[in-house]
């Protein structure tokens, strides 16, 4: 079994790498709907439509033009998770995501953070290096 450290990790917009990304969370799930019909004694459930949405946190970089600029609140990207990296047959995660909100945090001893919430649009691929 493989396992990875998260300092591994890359996110893109297209083929721009985001700068100062500290991590990430994605997120996937499907949805159910009720198909239970008279007479029977229990819930029965068909699996749906899927969708999938996250998270990129970064130290906040203004000059970063084609990829936290890029990831302004209301565009819509091509985002590309690689969670072990972007070398040869590594596998990452790419879709088209329309990011949702945009939040700075800032402390006096600290350094300028930046949150981006992503929801995907149409499917997600999982994909090779």
């Amino acid at each position: 079994m493989a396992n990875h450290l998260g300092s591994e990790g890359v996110v893109k917009v297209g083929t721009n790498t985001v700068a100062e990304v500290r991590g990430y969370s994605l997120s996937e799930e499907t949805e159910t709907v009720e198909d239970t019909a008279m007479g029977d004694s229990t819930k029965t459930f068909q699996l749906s439509l899927k969708s999938w949405s996250g998270t990129v946190d970064a130290f906040w970089d203004e000059t970063d033009t084609n990829g936290q600029v890029a990831m302004a609140n209301g565009n819509s990207v091509t985002l590309n998770l690689y969670p072990e990296g972007a070398a040869s047959s590594d596998t990452y995660y790419t879709g088209t995501a329309l990011v949702t909100s945009t939040e700075k945090s800032a402390t006096h001893d600290g350094i300028v953070e930046m949150t981006f919430s992503f929801q995907g649009t149409g499917a997600l691929s999982t994909a090779t290096v």
